[in-house]
């Protein structure tokens, strides 16, 4: 018999298959509370409670629940918003977990919230086996609201489940597939059945990130806070920073003597490998008021000169004075006391 989970991953999406990185991502790994992720990222269904705390913090979509395009599409479609989780009395949406509302999910709902009422039932989560996963998903909201104070309102209610809901309670409940024998089934019913686990979806941008641009775009007025890329003037335009991003929303250009970056926030998950891989420490991310325009757009973050050595002409990456390469520097014992200090 199979014990099918709802989440499930793809490989493809993975940041650490999109562009191998020195230090792999395992941010899945550290945060799951169960312990029922392993390396190989294959799931164990036994101990995973669905609390979707790993495709909150997975960057990319490596890992989904299989029910977020119906989330999404209830979000979409509704005149008034009600989610609930399963401790919770059973007012609207079933979601697993307040922990599969990452950052954009947030910023969506309360965009959304301008326009409908948006409410959020949840049981005693400090009696909950996931409360790691919606302490995870408080912290985020939190971060929406120390940078943008103003949002529109919405509402969390704590509402334990007495399990004394009449039929007319339980307007929408997301719906668990029945356990099923895999003994002579097809691929092709099983794709059916189970979508997504028999092939591998492969995306660039997630869907919470599509979701929350879809949702900013009929109010393109409107400005948001949010974290985006900055560069200062230690950079020393070795533009390693752009050669190392998975989501290529970090690029470069070059003309003769002049590098030119360029940041696309709709493209960037803030995985941070080019602030962690940047020697001059010249990178970091700071939340900064974008409009829509520029959110979805390119944006030139850098121009520099490139440094060459002056004695053999050979291109530097840092920004150490006098303008030597280390064997120019350490060729006279006077320049080599400067560039070691």
């Amino acid at each position: 018999m199979l014990n099918q989970c709802q989440i499930v991953y793809h490989p493809d999406n993975c940041l650490n298959k999109k562009r191998p990185f020195a230090q792999s991502c395992k941010l899945c790994i550290e945060a799951c509370p169960h312990q029922a992720i392993k390396d190989n990222r294959e799931i164990n269904a036994k101990r995973c409670t669905e609390c979707g705390v790993c495709m909150a913090v997975c960057p990319s979509d490596g890992l989904v629940d299989r029910s977020i395009d119906k989330l999404l599409e209830y979000i979409r479609g509704s005149e008034q918003i009600t989610l609930n989780c399963p401790l919770a009395n059973p007012m609207g949406f079933e979601i697993s977990c307040l922990g599969i509302l990452d950052r954009d999910l947030w910023l969506s709902l309360l965009l959304q919230s301008q326009d409908k009422k948006v409410e959020i039932y949840t049981g005693e989560c400090v009696n909950c086996p996931d409360k790691k996963a919606c302490g995870l998903s408080v912290q985020n909201f939190n971060k929406v609201h120390k940078s943008w104070p103003e949002h529109p309102p919405l509402s969390v209610i704590v509402a334990p489940d007495s399990g004394n809901n009449s039929a007319n309670d339980q307007q929408i409940r997301k719906t668990q597939s029945p356990k099923m024998s895999l003994r002579n089934w097809s691929r092709e019913k099983l794709e059916i059945m189970l979508p997504g686990i028999t092939s591998d979806e492969s995306y660039l941008i997630p869907r919470s990130r599509r979701f929350f641009g879809e949702t900013w775009e009929p109010k393109k007025a409107l400005v948001l806070p949010l974290p985006a890329l900055n560069v200062s003037d230690n950079c020393s335009n070795c533009g390693v920073c752009a050669a190392i991003c998975p989501q290529k929303s970090l690029t470069k250009k070059e003309d003769e003597d002049i590098l030119t970056l360029i940041y696309e926030p709709f493209k960037c998950v803030e995985c941070q490998r080019c602030v962690s891989v940047c020697k001059q420490k010249a990178l970091s991310f700071e939340n900064k008021r974008l409009s829509y325009r520029m959110f979805t757009g390119k944006i030139r973050i850098h121009q520099g000169k490139y440094r060459y050595c002056s004695r053999c002409g050979k291109q530097l990456f840092d920004n150490v004075e006098p303008p030597l390469c280390y064997a120019c520097a350490t060729s006279d014992p006077a320049e080599e006391s400067n560039f070691l200090s």
